[in-house]
């Protein structure tokens, strides 16, 4: 059976858990470090090229301010995540602010932080004009619709609730040009977890064609292109990573042909991708509980739903490793499952892996993007804790685990004798 490595060992996570309790989350420092800058060397051949980090992905300053001394800006969708990045010292056009359903309060925050403005729909230029005026430099978002496939985690673009039509574009920067904005970007986002390196080559070149016939029509000159995310990880053991390369020389050869020969150089080429920065380098650390024998064999932790949602919602697979016995034949088919009140509370379905006992510690991998950020309260259960394990091979809590006196906090229990 295929299998995968883990960057440390179980007396490492033993130590840990002899500290912080389990489930917990852990990250790879020097994973995370030595990705960001593969993404940077292969990327670097594109004009002005510039990595911001989707910070839905993995919302936790400690892994921004990481990110940021590699060079990565922040892609931030709501207020709370504005403030990050403001605490962790990403500022101005560092910050990408690409957000739907837009109260005015966040669009004058990412104004006075300086951040590049994304806007999601037609109606939003008018909106933010009213609301905090409009910026020297805009960007909009762009749907496709029927030019590109999506997939079952984003939808089919057609479906989607995000970007302006082609016709709006065209109307938008028109209106926005009349308005005296000088600066103009273009954005997409049409894929979520693709591993075909040729997707997003496809991309660039719609968004390459779509910029100078936008470019010819209105005489505005665009500063940059965001290409937007979406890059996917192998979460399965056979599966191999996207290579970078391939798509930085594939958006290359499409920027000679289409950007450059429209004299429309130099042309600035951004991602926002989250998922392919982190996810590999991240791990849920859950203790077996119980095990019950019924009609299938069930192997019950002590994580659930509430710290990885991925496989209840999506059928998502994540590789286990039963720490300790990753050379012990996987004889046995499990459900591996949590505690909550749900049925699709399942890490996995009909897996095969060694013999588990009560007491063994379960790694749960690729969990380090769209995991703890996704957690919830549910049946009442508490967040865990993200702990980073350092270059050096020690480990820090970057973030505590949740209690009952945070579960109740937003709660005024001293006035409910008095409630009628």
């Amino acid at each position: 059976m295929v299998s995968k490595v883990l960057p440390f060992t179980k007396e490492t996570i033993s130590e840990i858990v002899a500290q912080y309790p389990t489930p917990f989350h852990l990250y790879d420092e020097q994973g995370i470090r030595e990705n960001a800058r593969r993404l940077k060397e292969a990327f670097g051949i594109l004009e002005g090229f510039q990595e911001f980090f989707a910070v839905k992905a993995l919302p936790n300053p400690y892994i921004m301010k990481i990110l940021k001394k590699e060079g990565f800006g922040a892609d931030c969708s709501s207020l709370p995540e504005l403030l990050l990045a403001e605490k962790t010292g990403i500022m101005g056009e560092h910050i990408m602010f690409s957000s739907n359903d837009t109260p005015a309060e966040e669009f004058r925050k990412a104004k006075e932080l300086g951040a590049i403005i994304n806007l999601d729909d037609i109606s939003h230029i008018k909106f933010l004009e009213d609301e905090a005026g409009l910026p020297e430099l805009v960007c909009c978002r762009y749907n496709p619709g029927p030019l590109k496939e999506g997939n079952a985690i984003i939808g089919t673009p057609e479906e989607a609730k995000y970007g302006f039509t082609r016709e709006q574009l065209f109307e938008g920067y028109r209106y926005m040009r009349d308005k005296g904005v000088k600066r103009f970007g273009l954005h997409t986002m049409v894929a979520s977890n693709e591993l075909n390196p040729q997707y997003f080559v496809e991309t660039a070149k719609i968004l390459f064609e779509l910029i100078a016939d936008i470019s010819r029509e209105l005489c505005i000159r665009f500063e940059f292109v965001n290409l937007g995310g979406g890059i996917g990880i192998p979460y399965r053991p056979e599966q191999e990573p996207v290579p970078y390369d391939v798509i930085a020389r594939g958006v290359r050869e499409e920027y000679a042909k289409i950007i450059e020969a429209s004299g429309l150089a130099p042309l600035k080429i951004y991602l926002e991708c989250g998922r392919v920065i982190t996810g590999p380098y991240g791990y849920l650390i859950t203790t077996v509980r119980h095990l019950k024998h019924i009609y299938k064999d069930y192997v019950g932790t002590d994580a659930s739903m509430a710290n990885l949602m991925r496989p209840g919602i999506y059928g998502a697979y994540h590789h286990i490793t039963v720490l300790g016995k990753e050379n012990e034949e996987p004889r046995f088919k499990y459900d591996v499952t949590g505690s909550l009140c749900e049925n699709n509370d399942k890490f996995a379905i009909d897996r095969m892996l060694p013999q588990v006992k009560r007491g063994d510690i379960l790694v749960i991998h690729d969990t380090g993007a769209h995991g703890y950020a996704m957690g919830f309260n549910y049946n009442g259960k508490l967040r865990s804790a993200e702990i980073l394990l350092r270059q050096d091979g020690s480990f820090v809590q970057i973030r505590r685990a949740e209690t009952v006196d945070d579960y109740f906090a937003t709660l005024d229990m001293d006035s409910i004798n008095s409630f009628s």
